[in-house]
């Protein structure tokens, strides 16, 4: 995976900013939560991973360029 430029780690936070709710499509890890889980953003990390607070209790981030989620709604 290549490294984000600055401006496109912005641009993803302009996308999901903090509070707003996500749903998972693809998780590439052992530990991946079902399709469909949903989650609150508590932020985007300078690699340009999307943190969620998943409705499971899970932490684990959506990792870009490998997982994939979408924004269901604003804050």
């Amino acid at each position: 995976m290549r490294a984000l430029s600055r401006e496109q780690v912005e641009k993803l936070r302009k996308t999901y900013p903090k509070g707003c709710l996500v749903e998972l499509i693809l998780m590439d890890d052992v530990q991946a939560l079902p399709i469909g889980t949903k989650g609150r953003v508590r932020g985007v990390d300078d690699m340009g991973s999307i943190m969620v607070s998943w409705e499971t209790g899970s932490g684990l981030s959506v990792v870009y360029g490998v997982d994939k989620c979408r924004k269901i709604s604003d804050l």
